[in-house]
């Protein structure tokens, strides 16, 4: 008992000292160095709408997943799979569970997603395409939540007192596997790819690569344009599978040398290693999930609070992703912290590469003005929300101006 407080409370002070640390650092550089009052309202005007669907979206799911795993409603909700045979009962309340949360959601999500998009004329999108990318999205998430969760129920059923070893193994794993994987297999559900035709571009960009240290197979063109009017570029794969993938959109509206800058900060994350380092700090924080879940799993009030009969019965599901949606949100500091780290990392990188600090400039005032990103940001929004730089700090950065 003592040893499991100790360990517990080990364990929440390391995720309150990150989270305090990741509050400090640089404060963003002055935006009306470097865009009009008139550009930062109106950046405002269209981001302040989707901070609060974003806040309400997130209240609503927390609450309908506290309510499904401590009330009688989550019982009623997991009725027709608790006669079912283990851990296929597993699955079916991981199914039902994430179902119900995305339905409660929808209206949210389709008014961040659809209405104020289309508002603003970033969305291209149809509403039955909207909804076919909304069902794909769920689809993902509930057959991964299902593998995961179902091999987690299963593992501590028959292995009651190993289990915590092997799912830390085994988390990790899926948190490997899906680094590797879900570039090859998950980006073609939401969008089609073709050879960048203009072969003069594709040499160069491919030439670029080679220089940065980070050679590609293939440059390609996704059509980004039938779900938005917004622009990037990134790379995927890894290996004898990396390609360089252009959204169509950024070849319409950007010059060749915004394009270059665009790729290069890409080509810089894989040259800095940020995915190696990203996947290695996710299988962490897995064992460290784990861990907690073991500790929580051992209390009877825990067990009793999630009306659960034992840690292997399958009623405890929706406690478990009540636990990964509760920490997610706690970590989101640190972890957004982490990310601007590895972009500045990137901005850099491709500022050596290109040695062209004004073609810099441009291209990151124009991405900013023309996708409308937050250039005000206040404290908690970017230490909440911001997994880039605000754009003044990055413009700063190829202006020479120190940001602060």
């Amino acid at each position: 008992m003592i040893a499991r407080r100790i360990l517990l409370l080990a364990l929440v002070l390391v995720i309150v000292a990150v989270w305090w640390a990741s509050g400090l650092g640089r404060v963003p550089a002055d935006p009306r160095r470097f865009f009009s009052e008139q550009e930062i309202a109106r950046a405002n005007d269209y981001q302040g709408p989707r901070y609060v669907a974003y806040a309400i979206g997130t209240i609503l799911g927390l609450a309908v997943l506290a309510v499904l795993a401590f009330t009688s409603v989550g019982d009623l909700l997991l009725r027709p799979v608790r006669s079912w045979p283990r851990p296929l009962a597993a699955t079916g309340a991981v199914v039902l569970t994430t179902v119900a949360v995305a339905v409660v959601r929808v209206p949210v999500s389709f008014w961040r997603g659809y209405v104020h998009e289309r508002a603003w004329g970033f969305s291209t999108q149809t509403l039955a395409g909207w909804f076919s990318d909304w069902g794909k999205a769920l689809g993902v998430s509930v057959v991964i939540s299902a593998l995961v969760l179902t091999g987690l129920v299963a593992l501590i059923r028959f292995f009651p007192r190993a289990w915590p070893s092997l799912a830390v193994v085994a988390g990790a794993a899926v948190v490997v596997l899906l680094t590797y994987l879900a570039p090859v297999v998950l980006e073609p559900l939401f969008n089609r790819f073709e050879p960048l035709e203009d072969r003069e571009l594709a040499a160069q960009l491919t030439e670029l690569a080679d220089r940065a240290g980070v050679p590609v197979r293939e440059v390609l063109v996704a059509d980004a344009s039938r779900r938005t009017t917004k622009e990037n570029a990134y790379v995927s794969g890894f290996g004898t599978t990396r390609r360089l993938v252009v959204y169509d959109t950024l070849l319409k509206k950007a010059d060749r040398d915004e394009i270059v800058l665009v790729v290069a900060h890409e080509l810089g994350h894989r040259r800095e290693h940020h995915v190696e380092w990203a996947t290695a700090i996710g299988a962490a924080a897995t064992a460290a999930g784990v861990l907690l879940l073991w500790l929580l799993l051992r209390s009877d009030a825990v067990l009793g609070a999630a009306r659960a009969a034992a840690p292997a019965d399958p009623r405890i599901v929706p406690f478990v992703i009540f636990l990964v949606a509760a920490l997610n949100l706690l970590t989101l500091p640190p972890s957004n912290w982490l990310s601007r780290r590895f972009e500045r990392s990137a901005d850099s990188f491709a500022l050596q590469l290109t040695g062209d600090e004004d073609a810099y400039v441009r291209t990151e005032r124009g991405l900013a003005l023309r996708n409308l990103a937050d250039l005000d940001p206040g404290p908690l929004t970017y230490r909440l929300l911001f997994t880039h730089p605000a754009p003044a700090e990055r413009i700063a950065l190829g202006a020479e101006v120190e940001p602060g």
